[in-house]
């Protein structure tokens, strides 16, 4: 009540309850008067003069603005607690910003962490994770050391010692394949059985992923942003300058950056290249591609599309996040998080896992530029030996529905861990294995391809009068795709694939795995897949027309018997008469019911050759224009691509439509790759008379070809 007392307004303390009561509610109405706008205006202009009036002022204002000075003094108290609440406020968020951009850097260098290496030894610091990692690797090797000896002891029960001491075979002549299986417990049809695991699912199917689900969380997709952000700053400076960023190889003329000037311009605190075992690959390359600008953005976005437009390089990708769908339904500003893995096609070369952020921005109209770079997430950092660093593309819309590649970038750090084998290591030094020039030459030869697959007409000259209408020509070109995405993925070394290598036939050795077949398009049972790389001094372009010849094919094709071949259907896939799909006849023999489907293509920067025994039935199904998703194959074939040397003296062959790296390289890198279906059964275990006759195969089709092309055999 002193508060009360205090008001002056009210009698003595002895009055009645009634009288107290109304007391209380006028001091209540007293309490919650509101103040005129003449008043509050008055009192404000003070306030911001002087914020703390004496005496004397608030007797000032009191008879200026008709108060008691009390209300004077509390309108001034509360007015210094409002306006320090307000600011308190204001430092509160400024706080909160400046510990969540904290936050930020916290996270970008406990991953960066991961990355350091000491300068004097060389070697990551030892952390707790570090501890962990290693102990789960140690179980790891114990457990495979256990298998091994496992896998040795049944050897040695029926051979007397290990399988990797067993002498080369030698070629046998053989009139047909008879590859028996065993099954387990060894009483199959020839003998004793090697325990060699059996892979599940088809070798055409996705391979099982070699990662967990992740969480990504508000905070990773901001940061995620914003190194997407930098990263196309970054791409379209590096596509728009020249030298000293760029410069031209002494060796072969190609465009590599130099580092020195790039690391000037783009400084990089935590750079991989302290550590000696990181090697750096550049390159770039520019192109016109027969498709149009949106059409192509489109592909590059989606990664099945992707893996079709690349099934020699990529083979695996899939997107883990959309970070950002996109602008307005359009691709400009659609970014995600992408795992894919990178392929040489030869069981010599590891591939390479990235798990990169693919950001796509329109520039301006009918100008696309998609970058990407690495992301990588502290707990795969141990799993991703290579790390891309601000890659990718400008596209431009030309009008006659091209596009205008007017640079592709590569820009990567390759960590390695295993030494190169010694056939790949000039060709991958040199950066043409995985460089722009082969992602550029393989994109032209696809969409060239895919130009061929949408057109409508119908030439009875590309046909050869047999295949009676455009929409079976387009049948075939999609049967054949997926002939050609199997090979591929048989001959990648993807985790889905796990090598057995055989005794050498030749610096690659010859390596085997097996895989059950479930893929709709494949026959089931368990399949075979055996493969060797080795080199040849003959330029490429001169392997690849010794593969087209076919008055040479009785010296390679095994499906033929021996026997001449006589191609009964053509259907062209582009400008350079190689790259073509043809359906062959095997002249002279009692398979008059089965047909060999073939397609070859070469471009600068390699060229295949696949093919595949196929039942007329099916044969005639796809020329008729119907289905052919559920048509079995089981392709087998060669991979061509130059050495990595540079022919500095000329002499090598060259053809017209045929540039670049094809045409300089002297030498030739050749991959063998044989798939067979051994067992019906959907689980059994190799017998070892099958791996001999494979291994066989294997060398005699090796021999033949180096003979028939006059290379020594080592």
């Amino acid at each position: 009540m002193e508060y009360g007392s205090r008001g002056g307004g009210g009698g003595g303390g002895s009055g009645s309850v009634g009288d107290h009561d109304s007391s209380e509610n006028q001091r209540r109405k007293k309490r919650y008067h509101r103040h005129t706008a003449y008043q509050i205006q008055s009192l404000e202009g003070m306030f911001k003069e002087c914020p703390h009036p004496d005496e004397k002022q608030r007797l000032q204002l009191s008879r200026e603005l008709g108060l008691a000075p009390r209300q004077i003094k509390f309108w001034f108290q509360n007015r210094r607690t409002q306006m320090k609440a307000q600011h308190e406020r204001a430092d509160n968020c400024a706080l909160r910003a400046e510990n969540d951009k904290i936050r930020c850097e916290n996270i970008a260098i406990r991953e960066a962490l991961k990355n350091v290496i000491c300068p004097s030894c060389g070697v990551t610091p030892v952390t707790e994770d570090c501890y962990f990692d290693e102990h789960k690797l140690r179980m790891e090797n114990a457990q495979l050391k256990e298998e091994l000896d496992r896998v040795s002891s049944i050897a040695a029960k029926y051979i007397g010692r290990p399988i990797s001491q067993l002498p080369p075979v030698q070629p046998l002549h053989m009139s047909s394949l008879d590859l028996s299986m065993g099954s387990f417990g060894g009483h199959g049809f020839g003998g004793p059985s090697l325990d060699l695991d059996l892979l599940p699912g088809s070798s055409s199917s996705l391979p099982n992923l070699p990662f967990q689900p992740i969480r990504i969380s508000d905070m990773d997709k901001s940061l995620m942003t914003d190194v997407a952000a930098n990263a196309m700053e970054e791409l379209l400076r590096l596509l728009q300058t020249n030298e000293p960023l760029w410069m031209k190889s002494s060796t072969d003329g190609r465009d590599v950056l130099n580092l020195e000037s790039y690391e000037r311009m783009f400084p990089r605190p935590n750079s991989h290249l302290k550590n000696p075992n990181v090697r750096i690959e550049t390159s770039r390359d520019s192109g016109v591609v027969i498709m149009n600008a949106l059409a192509l953005v489109d592909m590059f976005m989606d990664p099945n599309k992707w893996v079709e437009l690349f099934p020699a390089i990529v083979s695996v990708a899939k997107t883990m996040e959309v970070v950002s769908p996109g602008v307005l339904g359009s691709l400009s500003g659609s970014l995600q998080l992408m795992y894919e893995e990178l392929q040489a096609l030869s069981p010599l070369v590891p591939t390479r896992e990235f798990y990169v952020l693919r950001y796509c921005q329109q520039i301006e109209q009918g100008l696309w530029a998609i970058v990407n770079i690495s992301y990588d997430f502290p707990q795969l950092a141990s799993q991703c030996r290579s790390h891309k660093l601000p890659s990718g593309c400008l596209i431009q819309d030309m009008p006659n529905g091209y596009s205008k590649v007017v640079t592709w970038v590569e820009h990567v750090e390759v960590e390695e861990k295993t030494p190169i084998h010694q056939l790949y290591k000039d060709l991958i030094h040199s950066g043409l294995a995985f460089g722009a020039e082969r992602w550029l030459a393989t994109l032209q030869r696809t969409c060239e391809r895919l130009a061929c697959l949408m057109a409508s007409s119908n030439s009875t000259l590309n046909l050869g009068g047999v295949i009676p209408s455009p929409d079976g020509k387009r049948s075939m070109r999609k049967l054949c795709q997926r002939m050609v995405s199997n090979f591929c993925a048989c001959v990648s070394t993807s985790t889905s694939h796990r090598w057995t290598t055989l005794s050498g036939v030749n610096e690659g050795g010859v390596r085997v795995t097996l895989q059950k077949s479930t893929d709709p398009g494949q026959p089931n049972g368990v399949v075979l897949s055996a493969s060797t790389t080795f080199w040849l001094a003959v330029s490429p372009q001169n392997v690849f027309n010794f593969f087209k010849d076919e008055r040479t094919r009785t010296h390679w094709d095994v499906l033929s018997n021996g026997n001449p071949v006589q191609e009964v259907a053509h259907i062209a896939n582009g400008s350079h008469p190689g790259n073509c799909i043809s359906v062959l006849r095997a002249l002279n023999t009692s398979q008059n019911n089965t047909l060999i489907l073939q397609e070859s293509c070469i471009d600068q920067s390699g060229a295949l050759v696949v093919y595949c025994p196929v039942e007329l039935p099916y044969i005639n199904i796809a020329m008729s224009g119907e289905d052919p998703s559920c048509i079995p194959l089981l392709p087998s074939g060669f991979t061509i691509s130059p050495d990595g040397r540079y022919d500095h003296g000329g002499g090598a062959s060259t053809s017209a439509s045929t540039q670049g790296n094809m045409a300089r390289s002297a030498g030739s890198l050749m991959t063998v790759a044989f798939q067979i279906l051994v067992s019906n059964l959907p689980s059994a275990k190799l017998n070892l008379e099958s791996v001999t006759t494979v291994n066989n195969l294997i060398s005699t089709t090796v021999h033949h070809i180096k003979t028939a092309l006059n290379c020594p055999s080592s």
